[in-house]
C-alpha cells in the first residue's frame, strides 16, 4: 500500500470531487484517514489541552498554565517522584425545560499534563488560580557538588 494517495475531494475543489453523487461523507472520510496530519480537522492539540509555560530560576520553578473558565474545584495537582501532574475535569450539563425536556445535553472531559522537573523540592509546591491562570512554584533543592578538578601529583 505504499505510494496510495487518494485525491483529496473536500479540500481542492476539482471536477474530480464526485460531488452530487451522495458518497461525499465516505470520500471526506478517505481523506482523514490517509491525510498528512495525526489529528483530524475537528482535532487539535492547541484547543484540546491547555498552554504551560513553565520558567526555571536558580532557586525554582514556575509552571503556568492557562484555563481559562475552570474552577479551582475541578484542578487536580499531584507530584511523584519528579514529576508534576495537573489534570482538569469537567463535567457539563444543559438543559432547558422543567420535567418534561424538550432538549438537555451533557458533556464530559478530562485533560491532563506531566512536566518533569529534576531537583524540585516537591513537598513545598505551592499553586494559585488567578484569572484563569494556575500558577504552580516548586522549590529547587540546593545543588550538591557533582563535579571536581583533580590535581595530579
Amino acid at each position: 500500500m505504499a505510494g496510495l494517495t487518494p485525491f483529496n475531494h473536500r479540500k481542492n475543489n476539482a471536477p474530480l470531487a464526485r460531488t452530487g453523487t451522495g458518497f461525499e461523507d465516505f470520500y471526506n472520510m478517505l481523506d482523514d484517514f490517509f491525510s498528512d496530519g495525526l489529528l483530524s480537522e475537528n482535532r487539535s492539540l492547541s484547543r484540546d489541552t491547555f498552554k504551560l509555560d513553565i520558567e526555571e530560576t536558580e532557586t525554582e520553578y514556575r509552571v503556568e498554565a492557562e484555563l481559562p473558565g475552570i474552577k479551582k474545584e475541578e484542578i487536580e495537582l499531584g507530584v511523584e517522584k519528579d514529576t508534576l501532574t495537573i489534570s482538569v475535569n469537567r463535567a457539563e450539563e444543559t438543559g432547558s425545560g422543567g420535567k418534561n425536556y424538550i432538549h438537555r445535553e451533557r458533556r464530559a472531559a478530562s485533560v491532563s499534563r506531566r512536566v518533569c522537573l529534576l531537583n524540585a523540592q516537591l513537598d513545598e509546591v505551592k499553586a494559585k488560580l488567578e484569572e484563569g491562570v494556575l500558577t504552580v512554584t516548586i522549590p529547587k533543592e540546593e545543588k550538591s557538588v557533582t563535579s571536581r578538578k583533580i590535581e595530579i601529583e
